[in-house]
């Protein structure tokens, strides 16, 4: 019989090792694990009879630390990552280091005995502000593998390590203070690398704090507790507040208009609309009354509801929410660094060049001396400045004027996503639709259409908001003459008009409905059929409604006036954003949790073929791994919590800005403005970045290829050496620049 652990890992510090614990956890015997570096974690099947112990000894081998998670009463239990620990390595190593590469590489500053002054200043940059790739170069030796962390460690220790014997060799040969020039020190290629790769650290690090933040928005939804009935001793109920950790299956709670539903449940008194924009992304509130369920974390818009609870802590919807964005993460194929990939083949064969070129020159020509200098000098060259500026420089300018063009990209990850993306889905509402409903059409007189909106300002629905919000902006007629407002007069002209008018007895009709009385009439106003199941003869053509739009009809004393039409109007530059995905070659599927009908209408509006309508949130990461499972590169765009477990299991998650603060963390870019025009902006501008940082790793590489050979038969100086790294770091951050230009 199966089993599943969650497991808290700590000690992981790039894609290689989730790789090592997740192969260390599948070799053993029916065990398949899978490992989420943001969030730290893995999750394995066992099936076998091995226990927690036997999988936490197995990480621990691995050179990691690895806890059993346990389950919280009221739900998921996030554990903060803190990136900031990098941060004062980072600065202390930065002003440090400023010094040291420009008293090193300028010689009109250089001074007598200012190689001791840089190697004072070195000290703590190659040890206390390189120890993050020292730690993880070790961890990485005792899995027994190597990773771009090795070839850094080394590099930084053979330069600093070789710089500090050279200054002891010149006090052994008698200088003091001032130390020769032939005497060539290297701290500047130490601390320039250490300062370089700990900015791809910090990079790193916050994409990785970003996948917490998603859970912790989604959790933080939930209400934080409940007006619970409790039975007395003389047998009467009272209410009592009650945390939302102690709150129990079976127990019934009141929930007023304008409350978040603390619990899954379902209603045993009392009828009212809930907003299920987190769930469904639709601003259409549903109607709810006895019997039905309701889920915890929506809102309660109008009437009083009682609830008993049928779902809490980790069992609630929310949870499972919060569950399947951890999931769609931990189960996202993990993208191996490019200088990974490189340095997973390059750094065994500097290592093994180094050791041949000692070998070569102690057995051939007997200088074991020269042997060790050519060899450290390979070790040297090699050393990854231009490979480890590459990613860094390319991101920091590309995030740069990404930010200016409203696109925030999370990190490589993301870049590296959009090579492949060949179909993007698009969520409806929010996206490609404003979100907010609007007076369409209306077959009402002015007369008529004033009374409806008298009926409709009692309401806080959106339906509702948009009749009352174009009424205040229309051109009056009264029964003696026409008065047409001025545009700055037309609210004011219609809040007088209704605070004139007398509405009584206001109620709000389970099933989609109002009534009131208005000037001694009675007025109903709602869905067809609501009139219709109270008598009254409504009747009209089909071909008079618009397609897509929601149907609101009125009666006054029981006669049918006629109907009016609303609906979410499409985004300026949907059209344009569509077309220009089209014309990249990618597919484009609409994803929504509205209807069929409305959404055909936009996707016929835009040129969108496929159409996935009625889909909740377990439904639109199942349509994402449909599509994945079908062999297609999937980029998910959205902007409601509904859509957070989509965003963060497709190949690449793209969140509008106006969206949820979830769906903004468990996305890998997002928009600041909300236009859809930015989403080919933003596959562009990724593959543009992912273009450089390739053509940068392949002439770092190219560097290293070449200048290592130089180095193995001693035809290279350390002048030249410290010149030909400078040169190709300063030709990695011209390339990267190039960005700036990107429209």
């Amino acid at each position: 019989m199966s089993r599943e652990v969650d497991l808290d890992i700590t000690g992981m510090t790039c894609a290689s090792c989730s790789a090592r614990i997740e192969k260390k956890l599948t070799r053993l015997d029916g065990v398949s694990a899978e490992v989420n570096l943001p969030l730290n974690s893995a999750h394995v099947v066992v099936e076998s009879e091995l226990t927690d112990a036997d999988l936490t000894a197995a990480v621990e081998k691995a050179g990691y630390g690895a806890t059993v998670k346990t389950t919280s009463a009221s739900g998921p239990e996030i554990v903060d990552y803190d990136p900031r620990h990098l941060r004062p390595r980072f600065l202390g190593s930065l002003i440090l280091a400023v010094p040291i590469v420009a008293v090193s590489m300028v010689m009109s500053w250089q001074f007598p005995g200012w190689q001791w002054i840089v190697a004072i200043l070195a000290l703590p940059v190659v040890t206390w502000g390189a120890w993050p790739f020292h730690s993880a170069a070790f961890k990485a030796a005792r899995g027994r593998s190597t990773t771009m962390d090795t070839l850094v460690s080394v590099g930084i220790i053979v330069a600093s390590l070789y710089s500090y014997i050279t200054l002891g060799r010149a006090v052994a040969a008698g200088h003091g203070w001032q130390i020769p020039g032939d005497y060539h020190v290297w701290f500047e290629a130490a601390a320039a690398i250490t300062v370089f790769l700990l900015i791809g650290k910090l990079t790193e690090d916050r994409a990785k704090n970003r996948a917490t933040a998603a859970l912790k928005a989604l959790l933080g939804l939930g209400a934080k507790s409940a007006s619970v009935l409790r039975d007395r001793s003389d047998g009467a109920r009272e209410e009592v507040q009650v945390p939302i950790d102690e709150l129990t299956v079976d127990d019934v709670f009141i929930v007023r208009p304008g409350e978040k539903i603390a619990t899954d449940g379902e209603v045993i008194a009392g009828h009212s609309a809930i907003d299920q924009a987190m769930l469904t992304g639709e601003s259409v509130p549903v109607e709810v009354g006895l019997g039905d369920s309701v889920t915890g974390a929506t809102i309660n818009t109008s009437g009083a509801l009682e609830v008993r609870a049928t779902r809490v802590g980790s069992d609630t919807t929310l949870a499972a929410m919060a569950d399947l964005v951890s999931r769609a993460q931990t189960g996202k194929p993990a993208v191996q660094r490019l200088a990974d990939r490189i340095s997973a083949v390059f750094v065994p064969i500097v290592f093994a060049i180094s050791a041949l070129t000692l070998l070569a020159w102690g057995l051939i020509t007997g200088d074991w001396a020269m042997g060790l200098h050519a060899a450290l000098t390979v070790l040297i060259i090699a050393c990854p400045c231009a490979l480890g500026l590459a990613t860094p420089t390319a991101l920091a300018v590309s995030s740069g004027r990404g930010s200016q063009l409203g696109i925030l990209v999370s990190g490589p990850e993301a870049l590296e996503s959009t090579r492949s993306i060949d179909t993007v889905v698009l969520d409806k509402t929010g996206t490609l639709t404003t979100g907010v409903m609007s007076l369409q059409a209306t077959q009402l007189s002015d007369e008529d259409f004033a009374v409806l909106a008298r009926l409709e300002s009692q309401s806080e629905h959106p339906v509702a908001r948009a009749i009352v919000e174009s009424a205040s902006t229309r051109q009056w007629s009264d029964t003696d003459s026409r008065v047409e407002a001025q545009p700055l007069a037309q609210a004011s002209a219609f809040q007088e008009r209704s605070a004139a008018s007398s509405v009584d007895d206001f109620e709000n009709i389970p099933g989609g409905g109002l009534q009131a009385t208005i000037d001694g009439a009675e007025v109903i106003a709602g869905r067809p059929d609501l009139l219709r199941e109270r008598g009254i003869d409504v009747s009209f053509s089909a071909v008079d409604v618009p397609i897509g739009a929601t149907i609101v009809a009125l009666a006054i004393d029981s006669h049918f006036r006629g109907l009016t039409f609303v609906s979410d109007e499409i985004k300026a530059g949907a059209a344009e954003a569509i077309s220009e995905l089209h014309s990249l070659g990618i597919n484009t599927v609409l994803l929504t949790g509205d209807n069929a009908q409305a959404a055909e209408v936009v996707a016929g509006k835009l040129s969108i073929t496929e159409i996935r309508a009625d889909v909740r949130p377990e439904g639109k990461i199942a349509v994402v791994n449909e599509l994945q499972a079908q062999g297609q590169a999937v980029a998910m765009v959205g902007d409601g919590i509904n859509d957070a477990a989509a965003l963060a299991g497709a190949d690449l998650g793209i969140a509008m800005g106006s969206g949820t603060d979830a769906a903004m963390a468990a996305s890998d870019i997002t928009m600041v403005r909300s236009d859809p025009r930015q989403i080919p902006q933003a596959i562009r501008l990724s593959r543009k970045t992912l273009g450089l940082i390739k053509g940068n790793l392949f002439w770092a590489f190219a560097y290293n290829t070449a200048a290592v050979p130089i180095a193995a038969f001693g035809l290279l100086s350390p002048m030249i050496a410290g010149a030909a790294m400078a040169f190709s770091s300063v030709f990695v951050v011209l390339n990267s620049l190039r960005l700036l230009k990107f429209r």
